[in-house]
């Protein structure tokens, strides 16, 4: 669907280019706003007892019901990702991982899981340079971890749940048997992945409707899946890694050039880990420790508050030039030092320093782009995701994200099981002295990431960007956005956004950048800023994305109410009672 137009100092800018700028741009947008700014897609939603926002309407709906039947946020988001599982698996999946935030009103303190699967034992690095290999490959066999949602559900609602878990799950059972009808933007990701994944044994036969992908309002089923989720809720954990389904799968990767083993499914457990957080302006932002790439968002943030923004505006090119050198910066550290810390400890405390923070912020020329990036020395593609948040009446809040990692995933899809596993292993470096270096039984760098923001030790907002490498970008954006350029919960998401890419993604393959990378910008963006951008030097892009995907939620300290903002890129909305 990549759609693409270039500007650059050496290309010819014509007027149809300005024009056709100008016109997607701002000059057509709604001049009648009694309250949003002119680009927002609708006002924020507000209740009091209860809140969901999810990439799906129907999903929405289902963590509602369980919220209204007593059950807890955190019963809400494991019912709303199993839907999602279901209803848009171009983007998660039990096949996938999980990670997430809680914010626990009886302890009040963050808690953060950390559902992320290992990598195959009898897979080593050996093997794959033996195939000839210089990179893990995005498909097939090869790069499927260990899915570590399942577990993360467990996980979560031993110490969080109300509700038994046959109960969480039987809204997406009865939808999985009885069908629902596709939405709009799932169907074109569905369509676009069936030519690439078709090959793989399993797929066609389990996501495809005679070899096509469901169109948008087409009834789809997927009765594999809801026995596969029948077995879960009625054994358990275990029915998922150490019973019939763990077999299954077993036989499924022996049978086609596979690793992932029984064994490797009935060892896995996630952790319990401590978020990390920097204080941005008063607000402490909080993001998961590595093998994600959460204190991404937190380095550029720490470089960025040494700059006076709210001067500035989410569409001037200074802002953008400011926010696209942060992000160059803390991404050469990403690329060089986030991995499994149970094989190489990052040194998380030294990159998120203020020290560390002002060195990197002297190398920004605040007039030209940096062509050329190092990784500091503090101590010494594209995936598809979807992001979930709940809270409930007494004041939990839930930030969760899970993912197949590209889009569908793999492609492979053991018969019967009615899912398809993740492809997260591409994101290994197939060379020897690299942290993220691939290694039996280890974790791969992450990119989903959930969210948190407190103020004075309360909880503010659970929020969460999906996408890929845009998603401690989007982060970092949402964040400014709100705190900086005082937009609303709903303003902060649809404000247009800022995408760069460079050399060092994916992560390790490159521990530093050899060129400025491009920068993307959404449409709304005045070719004034544009012209700017190019004359700094930027390569700057018109594309239709990735953009990510965003949904929060927002606790009013003093009256306990709840405000939702949804994505207006996605299927999905917010709703409270």
């Amino acid at each position: 669907m990549q759609h693409s137009r270039n500007w650059h100092a050496g290309a010819i800018v014509g007027t149809l280019l300005a024009t056709s700028f100008l016109t997607v741009g701002v000059n057509t947008m709604a001049a009648d706003r009694i309250t949003e700014l002119p680009f927002s897609t609708r006002s924020e939603v507000i209740a009091q007892n209860g809140m969901a926002a999810t990439s799906h309407p129907l999903a929405t709906q289902i963590a509602l019901d369980v919220l209204k039947r007593g059950g807890s946020a955190v019963d809400a988001a494991i019912a709303a990702n199993a839907a999602l599982g279901l209803m848009e698996p171009t983007g998660n999946g039990i096949g996938g991982d999980l990670f997430a935030i809680v914010w626990d009103p009886t302890s009040a303190k963050l808690h953060g899981y950390n559902g992320s699967g290992r990598s195959p034992a009898a897979l080593t690095l050996a093997e794959l340079q033996r195939r000839g290999l210089t990179a893990m490959p995005p498909f097939g066999p090869l790069p499927v971890t260990v899915p570590g949602a399942v577990d993360g559900w467990f996980a979560l609602h031993e110490r969080f749940g109300k509700l038994p878990m046959k109960q969480v799950l039987e809204p997406a059972i009865g939808y999985a048997e009885n069908g629902f009808p596709v939405t709009a933007v799932i169907a074109h990701y569905w369509q676009l992945s069936v030519p690439r994944l078709a090959a793989y044994p399993g797929f066609s036969e389990q996501f495809t409707i005679d070899g096509e992908a469901p169109k948008k309002g087409q009834i789809w089923t997927n009765q594999n899946l809801a026995n596969t989720l029948s077995q879960i809720a009625d054994g358990g954990r275990d029915a998922f890694y150490k019973g019939d389904i763990a077999r299954t799968i077993d036989t499924y990767f022996k049978a086609n050039d596979g690793f992932l083993s029984y064994e490797d499914m009935a060892s896995h457990r996630g952790e319990w880990v401590q978020p990390e957080s920097a204080n941005y302006r008063g607000y402490d932002v909080w993001e998961l420790p590595p093998n994600g790439q959460g204190i991404a968002a937190l380095q550029i943030l720490n470089i960025l508050e040494g700059y006076e923004l709210s001067k500035l505006s989410y569409d001037d090119p200074h802002y953008v030039h400011l926010f696209v050198e942060a992000k160059k910066l803390a991404f050469a550290d990403r690329a060089r030092f986030y991995a499994d810390p149970a094989f190489v400890k990052a040194p998380v405390a030294e990159l998120l320093s203020d020290e560390y923070a002002n060195q990197r912020r002297q190398l920004i020329d605040p007039k030209r782009a940096a062509r050329s990036v190092d990784p500091g020395n503090p101590a010494l593609s594209e995936g598809d995701t979807i992001y979930l948040t709940t809270a409930d009446s007494n004041g939990m809040m839930v930030s969760l994200i899970q993912s197949n990692f590209r889009g569908m995933g793999s492609g492979m899809a053991a018969p019967g099981l009615g899912f398809i596993f993740q492809d997260r292993g591409e994101q290994f470096v197939l060379k020897a002295d690299h942290p993220n270096s691939y290694a039996p039984r280890k974790r791969p760098f992450h990119t989903i990431i959930p969210a948190f923001i407190t103020k004075d030790g309360k909880p503010w907002i659970s929020f969460g960007l999906m996408g890929g490498a845009m998603q401690p970008q989007g982060h970092a954006q949402i964040v400014i956005n709100l705190v900086d350029f005082g937009m609303n919960l709903q303003e902060a998401g649809d404000a247009p956004r800022i995408h760069h890419t460079g050399s060092t993604e994916p992560a390790g393959q490159n521990a530093a950048m050899t060129d400025s990378g491009t920068l993307n910008l959404e449409s709304e963006f005045p070719y004034s800023t544009v012209r700017d951008l190019i004359s700094r030097g930027h390569r700057v892009q018109f594309a239709v994305g990735p953009y990510g995907g965003y949904q929060a939620i927002m606790r009013d300290p003093s009256s306990g109410v709840y405000y939702g903002a949804s994505e207006s890129r996605k299927d999905g909305h917010a709703a409270g009672y």
